[in-house]
């Protein structure tokens, strides 16, 4: 008779620990689910918000790269001016000479 009732302790004793065990790790498994949950969401926010980034750079780069070429197009056009500036320096000097010639000869004639 003790024996029945030793075995009979033992068991539901047993029993017991194991389904306490099972809520334990019942309850462990619904929160690492809601955990990985919760981070697949972070990362597709993530993911999201490096794509909205990824294409304002390239928006900028783009706007950039214009930017950039207008640039080179408005050097390229003062050095155009600066060159045709000297050159129509030196032809007013040169024109300011003969003129002060002429003038020379108009009072030499005179």
């Amino acid at each position: 008779m003790f024996f029945e009732w030793s075995l009979l302790t033992i068991v539901t004793l047993g029993a017991l620990f194991f389904l306490v065990k099972m809520f334990y790790f019942s309850s462990i498994t619904i929160k690492e689910q809601r955990t990985s949950e919760m981070m697949k969401l972070t990362l597709r926010e993530a993911e999201i918000l490096i794509r909205k980034y990824q294409i304002q750079l390239q928006r900028s780069l783009g706007n950039v790269d214009i930017l950039s070429e207008e640039l080179n197009n408005l050097r390229n056009e003062v050095k155009a001016l600066k060159q045709r500036n000297s050159k129509y320096r030196i032809d007013t000097d040169r024109l300011q000479n003969k003129i002060a010639e002429l003038e020379g000869r108009i009072d030499a004639l005179i």
